[in-house]
């Protein structure tokens, strides 16, 4: 049996949970064994083969939890295949999608040992009703109407073309790692 798939995810509202789970089962289907469990729960890489780390753009940032997982695992996940993937833009504007790419980019030059061997950025979910604090208390946060521009193929056909990357990606790596 093969050492499982992490996908793993930072999340404020739960959007960024349930594309990391439709990732997760979209590997399932192609039969990969895959763990799935949120970044602040994982404490250890061993036995894991690869990771998925999905994580929310904030205000041009990673979500902190994310942040933290990437300082922590940090040597771990130098030695196994890591992609990567973001919820930015909450509108269809074409103009918000080089902004949240660009804006990935910056924040992974604060990780340049993080190599991701996939990274994609997807529509992300708005919804004012679940703000927290500070948030809640401006009216222009408030006033943004709710939107979910998560496009649901994209994602499947993403975690479809990981699949196709991972094995091979996993045995390369472990291979490398048994040689040393």
């Amino acid at each position: 049996m093969s050492a499982p798939v992490l996908v793993t995810w930072a999340t404020r509202s739960g959007s960024t949970e349930e594309v990391a789970q439709s990732i997760a089962a979209t590997l399932r289907e192609y039969g990969l064994v895959v763990d799935a469990q949120p970044v602040r729960t994982v404490h250890t890489l061993e036995g894991v083969s690869a990771v998925i780390l999905g994580a929310p753009l904030y205000v041009a940032r990673l979500h902190r939890d994310a942040r933290r997982f990437l300082a922590i695992h940090r040597e771990a996940l130098r030695a196994r295949p890591v992609a990567l993937f973001v919820l930015g833009p909450i509108h269809n504007d074409e103009k918000e999608w080089p902004a949240a790419r660009q804006q990935l980019q910056k924040e992974l030059a604060k990780f340049p040992w993080l190599l991701p061997v996939a990274e994609e950025v997807f529509g992300g979910k708005w919804d004012p009703a679940t703000l927290g604090l500070p948030f809640r208390w401006l009216p222009a946060m408030r006033n943004i109407p709710a939107s979910d521009v998560r496009n649901w193929n994209a994602i499947r056909d993403w975690a479809g073309q990981l699949r196709l990357m991972l094995p091979s990606l996993c045995d390369v790596q472990m291979t490398a790692g048994a040689a040393l």
